[in-house]
This record gives C-alpha cells, structure tokens and sequence, in this order.
C-alpha cells in the first residue's frame, strides 16, 4: 500500500492502527469537554507528569488557560516551571532529542495530536490502567495495550505495582458459549487456567499489589479519565466552539427554512399563472 494512503487511513480512520496491532479488549470512556474541572485536573496531571518527556508544541499556555477558565496568574504559578517561559509560549519542554534517544532508544513523541491519530480516548484511558510489572523488559514494565512498551510507568507511584498472576480460576464455559452453572446451588463453575491459555480465552488479568500507590484503583481511574479527557480537547480545541457554534448555525438554518419556504411558495404562485 503507498505509504502516503495508509498515513491518510491512519488519520481518518485511527482506530486501524491499534485494532490490527493487538487484541486487547479497551475500557470505553466519554469526553466530557464541559467539565472545565475534569480538564483543569487532566492539565495539572499532564503538566506534571508527561510534559517532562511528551511535548504539546502546536498547543499554546495562553489558549488553555482561556478555553480550560484558569486564570493567567495560577496557569503560570502552577503549570509553567521555567521562569523564562511566556504564557503565549508553546507547550514545549526542554529535553533534546539526543538525550531521549540515548535515554529511552527513540525521542518521545509529541501528544499534541495523539488523541486523534492514536485510536482516540478510549486508546489512552485504558493504556495508562493496564501496566505491570516484567523483569525481562529494560524498564522493569510492559503493556497489555502496547505490548514491549519502551515507555516507563511514570504514574506507578500512584497507581501501584500491578502483576499478572500466572493462574487464576475463570468461569468455564460450555460447548453452546455459555457460562456453566452447578444445577443445585446455580453458582458459576470455574476452572484453574493458566499461561497463553488465559490470553486465548480472552482473559487479561492484572493484579494490584496491596499497600503500594497512593491512590485507592477509584481514584486512579478518575485521574487517568481526567488525563484522557484533557488530551481529547488538546488533540483539538476547536471542538468547544464547534459544538456551540454548530447549534447557532442549525437554529439559524431552522429560522430561514421557514422563509425559503414561504418564498417558494410565492414563486411557485407565479410560475402556475
């Protein structure tokens, strides 16, 4: 395929570019571009804990302030930490791309448009949920979204650790795709599976270690929809106003139908004399 159409395909149609690419199941999520206190604490989250590596360079300090309601003076108090940056600067960070190929094995891309070309919000709300620990990967983590991630889980000290257990007891399913049930107390039988066994029955199991992260499961999941909300308005701020304005336009549309018509009708007059 050219390689140009199949950028095009990505760009249009996004979600091909993880659904080919692996088989987990995503957690589903609604942006919510209305909840202005939802986005503010996806940008908190965002500016403390991405922006050190993932620039957001074609969006401005200035223009998140505005369309996210914080006011200039905390937006440059709480989310700027060079002295030297400007609230009309763009969201960029300092690292070299040098220094991130030697650090990570390749430049962490920018996310300004991630939400947008990597399978949307859904892609990113269960891709900051569903890491764990492995020992064979340089990082100490891995994926079950972005299997062999180079990325590293910079969220775990609020998340926790989470393991993927090598056992586990899953309902057994009968020979018509049902779930088979003891016919005298009607619970649900279940069987040990273990290993890729656990994978191609469709299984994804991950285990939170007890007493690590600060963050009860809950509440980690409400700050990752946050995060996820943010870069969804970031991926293209101008659906706040498009979505306004698009009202105005069909009310207006709405209105002038009604003289359309009437004016029809009166030529129609005519043309039957």
């Amino acid at each position: 395929m050219n390689k140009r159409l199949f950028a095009l395909l990505l760009v249009i149609f996004p979600g091909i570019a993880f659904a080919a690419g692996g088989g987990y199941p995503l957690d589903h999520m609604t942006p919510n571009l209305d909840d202005k206190a939802s986005l503010q604490r996806g940008a908190q989250t965002y500016m403390n804990y991405c922006l050190g590596c993932h620039s957001l360079q074609y969006q401005r300090y200035k223009r998140t302030a505005d369309d996210l309601e914080i006011p200039e003076g905390l937006m440059l108090e709480h989310m700027v930490f060079d002295p030297n940056t400007k609230i009309g600067d763009l969201i960029e960070n300092n690292m070299s791309k040098e220094n991130a190929k030697f650090w990570f094995g390749a430049a962490p891309p920018d996310l300004t448009l991630h939400s947008n070309l990597k399978g949307g919000p859904d892609w990113l709300y269960t891709y900051l949920r569903t890491f764990y620990e492995d020992d064979s990967r340089p990082l100490g983590v891995n994926n079950l979204v972005f299997e062999n991630v180079g990325m590293p889980h910079v969220l775990a000290g609020l998340q926790g650790r989470q393991v993927r257990p090598e056992c586990m007891q899953v309902p057994r399913i009968a020979s018509n795709g049902g779930v088979v049930r003891d016919p005298i107390t009607i619970e649900i039988v279940t069987e040990e599976m273990c290993g890729t066994d656990l994978l191609d029955a469709g299984h994804y199991p991950l285990v939170k270690v007890e007493g690590t992260g600060s963050m009860s499961s809950d509440e980690y999941d409400t700050l990752v929809y946050d995060l996820a909300n943010f870069m969804y308005y970031v991926g293209e701020p101008a659906r706040m106003d498009r979505t306004r304005i698009g009202v105005y336009v069909l009310l207006f549309l709405a209105f002038f139908y009604v003289f359309a018509l009437l004016l029809g009708r009166e030529y129609e007059k005519e043309f039957h004399k």
